[in-house]
């Protein structure tokens, strides 16, 4: 399973990461906003992904690589800003 190699790519790059405790917004440095549209980008085919799963069986596999492909976008993303000596910019209500 091709989203295996993603799960550990996702745990390599959060383990040199502050633990996450609040919403983020997208932002910071060039390199993280643009994964960050590459991550909305991916959340939007995986969404496309869903909605076929009644018409077509085998894209169970596909929707799993998706979502992990954008949750490690995102990580990437904090990992960007953390190489650029940019904080994560946090959500506030």
């Amino acid at each position: 399973d091709s989203y295996k190699e993603l799960e550990s790519a996702i745990d390599y790059f959060n383990d040199k990461l502050d633990e996450l405790r609040n919403f983020i917004l997208p932002g910071g440095s060039k390199g993280s906003a643009l994964l960050h549209v590459a991550r909305t980008i991916c959340r939007r085919a995986e969404r496309r992904v869903v909605a076929l799963q009644n018409e077509v069986n085998s894209v169970k596999n596909i929707v799993i690589f998706l979502n992990r492909l954008s949750d490690l976008l995102f990580v990437l993303s904090r990992f960007e800003n953390k190489c650029a000596g940019l904080p994560d910019i946090k959500w506030e209500k």
